[in-house]
């Protein structure tokens, strides 16, 4: 017997028990349907498990119709496990009956349990109809099972099933998705209604293995495109890396009259931060706020990451101003609750914009107040972040960060292993890195590659190259960044023989093409050692002469070994290729200057300032505590100004009387030996080891970072205060690591 539930509260006139409702049962001798048809006005419905039982005790499954209904609302909670029992309870069953549990395994990505369906369909003899099919071929799809779609198509043609086109559409899915492009071909021709889903899957399918001049050609060829099919053909474009043909849709997509969906805009955003067009990014904000949607979390997501990436970090600081970060933490998060995901992604945009800058500071202090407020920050921004620490240099922080993996317990797996190992490295501390390395039970090419790239960093050439050998005896096989770094160890070491070697390797066994970082690697390696005409001829034998790296890399090496013909030479063909390199303009005046050639350094600065090139200020930096120390050349602006120049005067003193000298010759000035000694000694990375003398205890080490190459007078300079204070002191430059101790570099004064 069923019942009926009746809810009244509309004569109470007494508000509380108003809000009380007065709910009355009454037996209902009735269809039984009724009992799960009855619907409540206020409050939540019985579970679905009280309908089951009560259904299977009053043997009320008999009603197939019944039955499958209930067995729609298992399907439609993602109840599988209830949905497959109550199947095997219902004694009677229709093709309705097993599309439905059949449709629901398909949605839950279940294909086997699908297929196993499907058999046994066939088995009890109930004709699968077009709804059951198009699930099958879509479990096809997704497993790559061509045989096994070919078999059932075949089925469907013998028995002459009348398809629709939506089963025509999972078939041509098929194909396509198995890479079956003759068979697809021949399908499509062969569809009498071509709706805009098909032929919205067979562009895509084209995109989607690279094929953008057969999928333009189809996207023409559309009789009616929808914002679907705009949305494909665009980010399709973006995915093959042809951002500017992607751009060139977008506006065709404007003058079709084609209304941008929310998905559009993102797709347009993200486009315009990869080209960096921040005009296209500032009339796609205006668009956005003209339709409303200014408030839809993924897109205000996509704003901040476009004005990041265009370089407008306060444009992107004024679209989160009504994303509070409290608003973001852990407990405001539900399964459908989706604005404070939305709103965590645009703050790791925030992040991400910052690094992506170079505004390491501004990022840290960002994901310091995400932490601080308990938002939940996703691995993309810890990453991000460790990144940021690597980059700059800041090995403390960075250990930080790494205390708060451990702490929220975030596996350190592969790729987040080859990040801690990449900031451990470029921070200064090997151990460190190693500590990483030996910890992942599992290591791929990627995390190979880091510690590669971490021993080259730190000049040690032959351990990187035991790394190398050990990972091709394990099995795994390098990628073109696993050459750059071999090659860059052999560099740093002047190892000849095995650069070459391994140059031939990627070339003859791995078929890998040669990139800019291998040929300029592979310049540098002989340029460095002196080997100056066989860099020389390297570059012309290789057509490599268009690539302003490899001159750059070049012509440092003739200032190196003073050969200031070839680097006239040289500095002629750089300034041809990119004429706005201050490189260029900076290491021919610096050749000129230290051969006391005034007035030829003279006349390469006055081109300089004439074309408007401006030189990159050398700057070096030190982190004491949370804060970092940033210097430049006769800097100051630091508080401590008066002492740390005091002290230099001293210790320079000091050092003299051990044997160093300045060495003027570098000073690229026509000035008096008085005055050369004075700017000399002013250097940044001077002034930033003089403040960590000052402020660290006696033993501590002291790491400086540089955003330039150290000069000779610098490195002898930090060799001879090693020595005097008896302290290890490492310094990064653009170059390497250079790890000086008791008067010793570990570059053995080869860089």
């Amino acid at each position: 017997m069923g019942y009926h539930i009746v809810v009244s509260c509309s004569r109470f006139t007494n508000p509380v028990l108003r809000n009380n409702f007065h709910i009355v049962t009454t037996p209902l001798p009735r269809h039984p349907c009724s009992f799960l048809y009855s619907t409540i006005s206020f409050g939540s419905p019985p579970p679905l498990g009280a309908y089951h039982s009560h259904l299977l005790k009053n043997g009320s499954l008999q009603n197939l119709n019944l039955a499958n209904y209930l067995l729609s609302l298992y399907v439609k909670s993602s109840n599988m496990n209830h949905a497959h029992k109550l199947f095997y309870e219902i004694p009677h069953k229709n093709t309705q009956t097993w599309t439905i549990l059949i449709s629901g395994f398909a949605r839950a990505g279940s294909s086997e349990m699908v297929f196993n369906l499907f058999r046994e369909m066939q088995a009890k003899g109930a004709l699968p109809n077009q709804y059951t099919l198009s699930s099958v071929f879509k479990c096809c799809s997704a497993e790559n099972n061509l045989q096994m779609g070919k078999g059932i198509h075949a089925w469907v043609l013998r028995n002459g099933v009348d398809g629709d086109v939506v089963l025509e559409n999972s078939i041509l899915d098929l194909y396509l998705k198995c890479k079956a492009f003759e068979y697809a071909e021949s399908f499509f021709e062969l569809m009498i209604e071509k709706d805009i889903v098909s032929w919205n899957i067979m562009t895509g399918s084209y995109l989607r293995v690279g094929d953008v001049e057969k999928s333009l050609d189809m996207f023409r060829k559309f009789p009616y495109k929808d914002v679907v099919s705009w949305n494909t053909i665009i980010d399709g474009f973006m995915q093959c890396g042809y951002e500017r043909l992607a751009l060139e849709q977008l506006y065709r997509m404007v003058e079709y009259g084609t209304e941008f969906s929310a998905i559009t805009f993102s797709i347009a955003l993200i486009l315009a931060s990869s080209l960096s067009l921040v005009e296209v990014g500032r009339q796609l904000h205006g668009r956005v706020l003209k339709f409303g949607l200014n408030s839809d979390g993924f897109i205000r997501s996509s704003l901040v990451e476009m004005y990041g990436k265009c370089g407008r970090m306060d444009k992107a600081s004024t679209i989160l101003k009504d994303v509070p970060l409290n608003f973001l933490r852990k407990e405001n998060f539900g399964v459908t609750c989706k604005e404070p995901k939305a709103g965590m992604v645009s703050w790791s945009s925030m992040v991400s914009g910052y690094v992506w800058n170079g505004k390491y500071e501004d990022g840290m202090k960002i994901f310091r107040s995400m932490v601080r407020e308990l938002v939940v920050v996703d691995i993309r921004t810890v990453v991000t972040i460790i990144s940021a620490c690597a980059n700059a240099g800041i090995l403390e922080f960075g250990k930080q960060i790494h205390a708060y993996i451990q702490k929220i317990g975030l596996r350190i797996d592969a790729y987040v292993g080859s990040s801690l190992i990449d900031m451990y490295s470029k921070s200064g501390s090997l151990d460190d890195a190693w500590m990483i390395f030996r910890r992942i039970n599992e290591p791929n090419v990627v995390l190979w590659t880091s510690m590669i790239s971490g021993c080259a960093l730190h000049g040690q050439g032959r351990n990187a190259i035991s790394l190398f050998e050990g990972m091709l005896h394990q099995g795994i096989i390098p990628n073109e960044v696993s050459f750059v770094a071999v090659l860059n160890a052999c560099s740093h070491v002047g190892l000849i023989e095995e650069g070459c070697r391994y140059f031939k390797m990627m070339k003859d066994i791995y078929h890998i093409n040669p990139e800019v970082e291998h040929y300029t690697s592979m310049v540098n390696l002989y340029g460095r050692s002196g080997h100056l005409f066989e860099a020389k001829n390297f570059i012309f034998e290789n057509g490599i002469s268009h690539l302003t790296p490899v001159w750059r890399s070049f012509l440092s090496s003739c200032r190196l070994h003073k050969n200031i013909e070839m680097g006239k030479s040289v500095s002629e063909m750089l300034l041809q290729s990119a004429p706005s390199d201050p490189d260029a303009y900076i290491l021919l005046s610096n050749m000129c200057s230290s051969n006391h050639r005034w007035d030829e350094a003279a006349k390469v600065r006055g081109l300089m300032h004439q074309r408007g090139v401006k030189k990159q200020p050398g700057q070096s930096w030190i982190q004491l505590k949370d804060q970092i120390h940033t210097f430049i050349v006769g800097d100051r602006s630091h508080p401590q100004d008066k002492e740390i120049y005091s002290h230099l005067d001293s210790l320079i003193g000091r050092l003299k009387e051990i044997g160093y000298s300045l060495d003027v010759k570098l000073v690229m000035q026509d000035v008096e030996e008085e005055q050369r000694e004075v700017l000399i000694s002013h250097h940044s990375e001077k002034l930033a080891l003089v403040f960590g003398i000052i402020n660290t205890s006696q033993r501590t080490p002291i790491r400086i970072m540089k955003n330039l190459r150290i000069c000779t007078d610098c490195h002898n300079f930090i060799k001879y205060a090693s020595q005097l204070l008896e302290r290890d002191i490492i310094v990064r430059d653009t170059h390497r690591f250079h790890h000086f101790k008791q008067g010793n570099c570990s570059c053995g004064d080869y860089w």
